[in-house]
């Protein structure tokens, strides 16, 4: 156990990370989901003939390129940090971790990056079917490289499929496949694939949008307009269906993540599910002031999708942190001191094999295994550590879900009028159109608010806190980086933001006769 943590360096490297990963997911989604587009619209040229569809295929094409070459870079500025500020961590479940993003590198990345100079530069250069198939290729590898990310990920959530080792003080994999197949791994990715898929969907609308409005590219706004707004709707649907998944495994393996997604303090059999709430700002574990200020809430609904019975128990912070004897669940205070007897069991087993004492060493072991499962909870110093912050986790997740039903909406009308052949006459929903777009980065970045900060204090959930999962440096460093890397990304941000302007203003680049497209149906 650490005699001495430093909380100033602990606190800059979870800053750094999470400013790092903000910026680099301002390109990822639009990567991911941007190729299904171009995929789709180039297969409706090979099928028909049409130089129009081949004309939107290529103009996603240039803005995909765009954001995928800054995608990168901010990526690996991400990769080497857990090497740099979390070095702890990558020890004690390198084995573990790396494997996900080992074959990320081999397998996905590879693919992508293989048949992506086929789907930039062969236009009329290789058949038309073999390009198509390299479209769909790079579409599937940026949807491989997200799983294997997310596969690792959400083993930090739900650690499957290892062992410790006690004479290396490491997490070793003993199977692949439960990492792999977990069912946060599962759902994780689903859902994110989902959101990417949405973000691309309100880019292209926006885009596309602002051409309606300026009376610019009318033929290839209209018929990509059609084909995001089915692609979104079907996307907001799909996200809407794995948050039932993501809401259910987190109630069975995080109820303290759960306990802020809805500001639940005290538990309660057939708890209702908060549509809409303000809590109050004074709110304390352990306090006897009322929880919310004003709050809707649907009756039964949050047992109902957390456990699957209308009367099922959901636990609140209260109950988490102090124990309830009625439902069988432990103290924090308990799992500490279960915590700190798997730690001093460690130590003992070290010294003991450092000794040549293996009585001693077979003694501390079955100590150490029964303790196990709360060796994370012996770094904690008190019981209420282990929630992440209340407030920011509830909002957060409220703000997620409301945009998330308004995308259902907004994907519909889009997709009804412009069959209709009626949105150039509907400027206030092109507007709404435009503004969508950062709207679903913020539901996105709200997201994974949720299920980052939502799992503190643990950067592997139970098994090690964040606090002691970083590297033996001087904070000073840390600090000097976080501004060297923002004002570099930030760079990167302005650059791309300005390439992409641009691109767009220009707008199609091909020899397509735009006379042809005065007053023409999508």
């Amino acid at each position: 156990m650490m005699d001495f943590i430093d909380m100033t360096l602990v606190n800059w490297s979870r800053l750094q990370f999470a400013m790092t990963a903000i910026i680099h997911w301002l390109f990822i989604p639009i990567t991911i989901g941007t190729t299904y587009i171009i995929a789709i619209a180039q297969t409706i040229h090979v099928k028909t003939g049409d130089p129009h569809w081949e004309k939107v295929a290529k103009f996603w094409a240039k803005l995909f390129g765009i954001n995928f070459a800054i995608g990168v870079g901010t990526g690996i500025i991400l990769g080497l940090e857990f090497g740099t500020n979390w070095s702890n961590y990558s020890w004690i479940s390198g084995d573990i971790f790396g494997a996900p993003l080992a074959a990320e590198g081999i397998m996905a990345f590879f693919l992508e990056s293989t048949f992506i100079a086929v789907m930039f530069f062969g236009w009329g250069k290789v058949g038309k079917k073999f390009h198509l198939l390299s479209t769909y290729l790079v579409a599937f590898g940026a949807s491989l490289s997200a799983l294997w990310i997310l596969v690792a990920n959400a083993w930090m959530n739900l650690p499957l499929g290892m062992e410790f080792n006690p004479d290396t003080a490491r997490h070793e994999m003993v199977d692949f496949w439960s990492v792999l197949l977990s069912p946060f791994a599962i759902n994780k990715f689903l859902h994110t694939i989902g959101s990417c898929f949405i973000i691309s969907a309100f880019f292209v609308i926006a885009v596309s949008g602002w051409y309606l409005l300026k009376k610019r590219n009318i033929l290839l706004a209209k018929r990509s307009i059609v084909i995001a707004s089915v692609f979104g709707l079907l996307s907001s649907l799909f996200v809407v269906l794995t948050g039932d998944g993501s809401a259910y495994n987190v109630a069975q393996h995080q109820p303290a993540k759960l306990a802020a997604m809805e500001g639940l303090y005290d538990g309660s059999e057939g708890a209702g599910l908060v549509a809409f709430g303000i809590l109050n700002p004074g709110k304390k574990v352990g306090d006897d002031i009322d929880d919310f200020i004003i709050k809707i809430e649907i009756p039964k609904l949050l047992s109902l999708l957390g456990y699957r019975s209308l009367d099922a128990f959901v636990p609140g912070a209260n109950d988490l942190v102090y124990g309830n004897d009625m439902h069988s669940i432990m103290s924090a205070s308990e799992k500490m001191e279960k915590g700190k007897v798997a730690l001093d069991a460690l130590a003992a087993y070290k010294e003991a094999y450092a000794q040549g004492d293996a009585t001693q060493m077979e003694e501390s072991l079955a100590v150490f295994k029964e303790n196990y499962y709360y060796m994370g909870y012996g770094h904690l110093h008190n019981p209420e550590s282990i929630l992440p912050n209340i407030p920011f986790i509830f909002y957060s997740f409220h703000i997620m879900v409301m945009l998330g039903f308004a995308f259902v909406a907004i994907a519909a009308l889009f997709l009804y009028l412009a069959v209709k052949n009626r949105l150039e006459k509907q400027k206030w929903l092109l507007w709404v159109g435009i503004w969508s777009f950062p709207l679903a980065m913020i539901a996105s970045m709200a997201g994974w608010i949720v299920a980052e900060v939502g799992r503190q204090p643990w950067t592997i959930q139970g098994l090690l806190p964040t606090m002691v999962s970083t590297s033996n440096i001087n904070s000073s460093a840390v600090i000097l980086t976080f501004w060297m890397f923002l004002i570099l990304l930030l760079t990167l941000v302005a650059a791309e933001a300005r390439i992409m302007y641009l691109a767009i203003r220009k707008g199609p680049d091909n020899k397509v006769d735009e006379k042809k497209e005065g007053g023409s149906h999508a």
